[in-house]
């Protein structure tokens, strides 16, 4: 414990050099997997290879990627940016599928009403069918922050700053509350994180939050009835 109290100034340091290799990923992983997800949802014979290559990505280890991405990017091996494009990459992985699986649970009679009440389909796309998908959308996007968080502290074993540090550091000096605040500090800057895209979600989708009474409603006049 005073080692935590002695060294607060260190922790919040390599926090926000967590936050800054954390937040870049996240928000790329999302903008560039809603037009992937889009055609992957519109294009059914491409859906299959799309979704398999992704698979196939988010399934190399980020220790071995992490290595090689600075030859191929032409970067050192302890720059941050190695770190960002990696992480980009796994949530592109997780975010592909989800944000086709939205987009196709649209329904297909409220595209057909845009349409005939003229929308173009870029109107549409950005007007209807997104926003309607945003529920689940910002179901992945959560999913992909929790775990674009917890791997940013992979880059720590190569040197990058993050975290990650307080654990190499803790356990190569034999220091249990330097690990126990890495660990810590990481869980609960997650949970931030997922805090503040729940609180965005409420914000740029209020219709969501006002269907959720009426649909726990009906579930519950369902039970009823099913009661009596």
């Amino acid at each position: 414990m005073n080692w935590i109290i002695e060294n607060l100034p260190l922790i919040g340091q390599r926090t926000l050099e967590h936050l800054a290799l954390s937040i870049p990923p996240i928000v790329l992983s999302f903008v560039l997997s809603v037009p992937l997800g889009w055609v992957a949802n519109r294009y059914r014979l491409s859906r299959g290879v799309l979704l398999t290559v992704l698979g196939l990505l988010y399934a190399i280890p980020s220790l071995p990627l992490l290595i090689v991405l600075p030859i191929v990017l032409g970067t050192g091996a302890r720059d941050s940016i190695n770190v960002v494009v990696a992480l980009t990459l796994y949530g592109i992985a997780l975010m592909v599928r989800t944000t086709s699986d939205a987009l196709g649970s649209v329904s297909s009679d409220i595209s057909q009403s845009a349409t005939a009440m003229g929308f173009s389909p870029w109107t549409r796309f950005w007007r209807v069918d997104l926003p309607l998908a945003g529920p689940v959308l910002l179901a992945g996007i959560r999913v992909v922050a929790v775990s674009t968080v917890s791997l940013v502290t992979v880059g720590a074993v190569l040197g990058i700053k993050s975290l990650g540090l307080l654990f190499t550091d803790g356990l190569q000096r034999n220091i249990v509350a330097e690990v126990l605040a890495g660990m810590v500090a990481t869980i609960a800057l997650a949970l931030l994180i997922d805090a503040a895209l729940v609180l965005l979600g409420r914000l740029l989708m209020p219709w969501a939050r006002a269907t959720r009474p009426s649909s726990t409603r009906r579930s519950r006049l369902t039970a009823e009835a099913a009661a009596s």
